[in-house]
């Protein structure tokens, strides 16, 4: 075998022309795929990043018995939230641990009635790592402690037709299923660019959420938020020892419609993927191709010099095998290159950003990352799709009678 591979490295550099070809094929088929990934993964952090921002953290944290009623917003207070709050800061990955209060109820004025989501949240805690608060457009964000004051957003203001300074009265559900009816004056308006969640949420600060809602002092949910996405079940794996006690969810089990998002995403990326590389195997297939039809002479010699057929084709796969891996080993350089380049300048999306209620959540540049979340996977594919293109030149080879090929002009 030593003998055939350094036969078959000693002829893919016969011809450099051909081989650079080959080789530039391959690498830049997969330093575009590199640069794809880098460019998907730095797209989901800008988008469902900040979706995640918008929704309430990485990671929510309730007391036991919460999930089996989760579709009604059950007020179920949390024992010694505080120790969920500290225990959550201790970990490195975790950028903020804010408790909240989340019932449903309705909002209403002369324009009529909306079932909304009313959320009482700390603001100073909030502020640094919330979407929401950071987009204000009209007004101002809350306070701590601030009484008779909430903040809406641009969808819920439009379809009641409210500015800042009108009063919404509020209906929602306290302890003990009671309903507890107040008139509260607009403090500010944020617009994140997404109407209907816009349209469907009430915010007001945790103290006056506790005095509303018969909660003295309590909150219903520990918020989460992280770094980067991802980090999720690291954090998750470190907390759970110390809340037994508590219910534990992601935003992946608490917004399944955004992880089907990403999953199908990533399924037509892995598909498009492929094609771009059986494109570049075609390339692949014809150089070698023609490489068998250029060496007819040398191929009927090595048959007289006593080379079987199975061993012609060993050879000729050897030199596809090599040229992919160097063509591997190019394009993973060549991708890492560029996504380096692009993770210090990132790509300005702005101008892109308001098309679509998708897109709305970009703010400012994506950064990719290096691309190498699938490289494995992508090299593999790579060098599957270079031994295959070698196959058939390799056999047609290998189906040379010595005799006619020696007399082959």
């Amino acid at each position: 075998m030593r003998l055939f591979l350094t036969l078959a490295w000693r002829n893919i550099w016969r011809h450099r022309r051909r081989t650079f070809i080959v080789i530039l094929a391959i690498g830049m088929g997969l330093a575009l795929m590199m640069f794809y990934d880098g460019f998907v993964a730095g797209f989901e952090q800008a988008i469902y990043a900040n979706a995640v921002k918008v929704l309430g953290g990485n990671i929510q944290v309730h007391a036991e018995g919460y999930k089996a009623q989760a579709s009604q917003t059950p007020l179920l207070p949390m024992e010694n939230d505080q120790s969920v709050v500290s225990a959550a800061e201790a970990q490195p990955q975790v950028l903020a641990a804010s408790r909240r209060i989340n019932t449903g109820g309705m909002a209403s004025n002369r324009e009529g009635a909306f079932p909304v989501a009313i959320i009482g949240i700390e603001p100073s805690k909030e502020l640094p790592v919330s979407l929401v608060a950071q987009r204000v457009t009209q007004g101002r964000f809350l306070a701590d402690d601030e009484r008779d004051v909430i903040y809406i957003g641009q969808g819920l203001a439009s379809a009641m037709d409210v500015t800042i300074g009108d009063r919404i009265t509020l209906v929602g559900r306290a302890a003990h299923n009671q309903m507890r009816r107040h008139t509260m004056t607009v403090a500010g308006i944020y617009d994140v660019g997404l109407r209907e969640i816009e349209k469907r949420s009430v915010y007001m600060s945790l103290a006056e959420a506790q005095y509303l809602y018969g909660l003295d002092g309590q909150s219903t949910e520990v918020a989460i938020s992280l770094e980067q996405l991802g980090q999720e079940p690291i954090v998750m794996e470190a907390l759970g020892p110390s809340l037994n006690g508590y219910e534990i969810g992601s935003w992946e089990t608490n917004f399944p419609e955004m992880e089907a998002a990403i999953n199908s995403k990533s399924a037509v990326m892995d598909i498009f993927s492929v094609i771009i590389m059986v494109i570049a195997g075609i390339g692949i297939l014809n150089l070698l191709l023609m490489a068998v039809f250029e060496r007819t002479r040398e191929i009927g010699l090595l048959g007289a010099l006593g080379l079987k057929p199975g061993q012609i084709t060993t050879l000729f796969l050897l030199e596809g095998a090599m040229m992919g891996v160097v063509g591997l080993l190019f394009g993973i350089a060549l991708g890492l290159f560029f996504n380096g380049l692009l993770m210090q300048v990132g790509l300005d999306y702005s101008k892109f950003a308001s098309i679509t209620e998708y897109t709305a959540l970009i703010c400012g540049r994506i950064y990719p990352t290096w691309g190498v979340e699938k490289l494995f996977m992508r090299s593999i594919t790579v060098l599957i799709i270079a031994i295959l293109a070698a196959y058939y030149p390799a056999r047609e080879a290998a189906r040379h009678e010595p005799a006619e090929a020696l007399h082959f002009v």
